[in-house]
């Protein structure tokens, strides 16, 4: 057929492949098999070439859809040159599915109530009913030998491992069985590096002689080791694993990181307008892992300098007693706060949360605008003791599920028993969740709660009161521009606060994503005073020194305003 068609003289040519029949999945593997694939983009194909690759096809294509359960395809196709090019379309019948029809996986030796192994097995991703495809099938093996040589059945093997398949039929059946052997432990950790005290080291390591070996807990050590920045470089090697005495030796080797760093930060948002920050720390005050860190913050609208000491304490990597003194100068709506702050508190983790015990001493003052173009200003002392409690971010890599949520509540006082110029409880709550809704489109939602319980409002400094509109909050209205009004029409904050964002994002190529987004909330004296909306586009691109977004909002609450540009450009270096 070919032949007929063909010149005798040598050509250049592109091949352009038309898959029919099938839907995308199908056709990409199709693709993927074909050698005609490897040539698409040449142009040295001669007619002779072209004769053998077409010889292929048939071939190739019922040996890309056996894989994914199709056995008994049918296959057309046709190749026609355009001038120095050539079309080759391919028409595809699929056929009958090959189905699932019994399902048989089981775990013996010491690993069967393993909980993570247990975990693998529930996923359920081979069941009958379901189509055949072989890299599901292959998959499956591999994460149940991964799951039981991670929990330190290093021993664990298929003493089973059938896949039988009636294309008769139409079905196809599965039998695995996994012999975990028994678990081994971790042997004698041996540890070289100067930078801190033996025994604070001793402390972040997330394993012991002794424990049951895992490969989280090889993850989890390399993980605490880089993160507590002690540490230029981390090295973990297990040896050769004993059979006899069912352990693995480990051997840790850290080399001491610089002792000072520091850091600068620039940016630009339409709520701060341009932005900055310099860090110093010191990352080993001494030998038992102390740190202090100096920090400078300017902006359209808050100045701030910061001077921190955390004493690690229990686990030092995530553990400590902070002591703090800040200097903050902040426009909130139309009030200004001016405020100075020692402070001391205690970080603990419980499972998966952080616990901050805190007591706070501050001075703040107040001033809020008179209509003579005066101001009134209101001295504070405070002693503000709290409580805080947020989730703890799990690392990539790990077992664990990825948190794809965040979750922050802080209670504080000051009461007037104790020497407060005002007495108040305030309560505060931050939430935001990520819903991957496919590898392409990501659902955000995050909301915020704020209340407050005081006698005399205006004796509540500025920090202390609720605002809400900006970048991160009710976009469509400006910085804080949203609360209760005075008699002159400046916003002073109010008592509680709740604010609600939905998004929508879409990733592009590039590291670019679009988003469509809707807002709303308020801060108000009393629930039940109405709330303002918005809602948008935007435009996010993230590269690896800067993030830039850009958000069009229109209030939908007030119909007479114009669109807000809300614009965010942070740098790092």
């Amino acid at each position: 057929m070919l032949a007929t068609m063909l010149a005798a003289v040598p050509a250049q040519a592109d091949v352009a492949i038309d898959i029919t029949g099938v839907d995308d999945a199908l056709a990409n593997n199709i693709r993927a098999f074909l050698s005609l694939t490897r040539y698409a983009e040449r142009d040295d194909i001669t007619p002779d070439t072209m004769a053998r690759l077409e010889r292929r096809i048939p071939l190739e294509t019922r040996r890309a859809l056996e894989p994914l359960g199709y056995y008994e395809p049918s296959v057309d196709f046709a190749v026609v040159p355009a001038g120095n090019d050539w079309k080759v379309t391919i028409a595809v019948a699929p056929g009958p599915e090959i189905r699932l029809s019994t399902v048989e996986i089981a775990v013996t030796g010491d690993g069967s109530s393993n909980t993570e192994i247990a975990r693998m097995l529930d996923r359920r991703d081979l069941r009958p009913g379901l189509r055949l495809n072989h890299g599901t099938y292959e998959q499956v093996k591999s994460n149940l030998l991964r799951a039981a040589t991670g929990q330190g059945f290093l021993d664990a093997k298929f003493t089973s491992n059938e896949l039988v398949i009636d294309p008769e039929q139409h079905v196809a059946t599965v039998g695995l069985k996994l012999e975990t052997g028994p678990q081994y432990r971790f042997g004698p950790i041996t540890i070289t590096q100067d930078a801190i005290r033996d025994a604070a080291m001793q402390r972040l390591l997330r394993m012991r002689e002794g424990d049951a070996y895992s490969v989280d807990a090889l993850l989890r050590t390399q993980y605490v080791l880089d993160d507590t920045q002690y540490f230029s470089t981390v090295e973990i090697e297990t040896a050769e694993r004993d059979q006899e005495k069912l352990v693995v030796p480990v051997t840790i080797r850290a080399r001491a990181n610089l002792r000072h760093r520091y850091a600068a930060s620039v940016g630009y948002a339409t709520d701060t307008r341009a932005r900055g920050r310099l860090t110093w720390d010191d990352r080993r005050v001494n030998s038992r892992g102390h740190r202090m860190q100096l920090g400078l913050i300017g902006s359209g609208v808050v100045e701030e300098a910061s001077l921190h000491y955390a004493v690690p304490v229990m686990d030092i990597a995530l553990e400590k007693v902070d002591f703090s003194a800040l200097a903050r100068n902040e426009e909130l709506g139309d009030t200004f706060s001016k405020k100075y702050e020692l402070g001391t508190g205690l970080t603990e983790v419980l499972g998966k949360w952080q616990r901050v015990l805190f007591l706070r001493l501050s001075q703040e003052v107040t001033e809020l605008p008179l209509e003579d173009g005066t101001l009134s200003s209101q001295k504070d002392t405070l002693l503000i003791p709290g409580i805080s409690f947020s989730t703890l971010p799990v690392r990539p890599g790990l077992t664990t599920d990825l948190l794809h949520y965040s979750l922050y509540a802080e209670l504080t006082g000051s009461p007037s028993s104790l020497g407060s110029d005002a007495s108040y409880i305030r309560f505060r709550f931050q939430g935001e969740r990520i819903f991957d809704l496919s590898d392409l489109w990501h659902l955000r939602v995050r909301g915020e709660l704020g209340v407050s319980q005081v006698a005399d409002f205006s004796e509540l400094p500025a920090s202390q009161r609720f605002f809400a509109g900006g970048d991160n909050s009710v976009r469509g209205f400006g910085l804080n521009e949203l609360s209760p009004k005075d008699d002159a029409g400046n916003s002073i904050g109010g008592r509680h606060l709740l604010v609600g964002t939905i998004e929508l994002e879409r990733q592009l190529p590039r590291n670019f994503g679009v988003a469509v987004f809707a807002d709303g909330g308020n801060a108000f004296n009393k629930f039940g005073d109405p709330l303002e909306y918005s809602a948008g586009l935007g435009v996010r691109w993230h590269v690896s020194v800067a993030s830039i977004g850009v958000d069009v909002a229109q209030a939908l609450s007030e119909p007479g305003r114009s669109p807000r540009l809300h614009l965010h450009i942070s740098t790092l270096f």
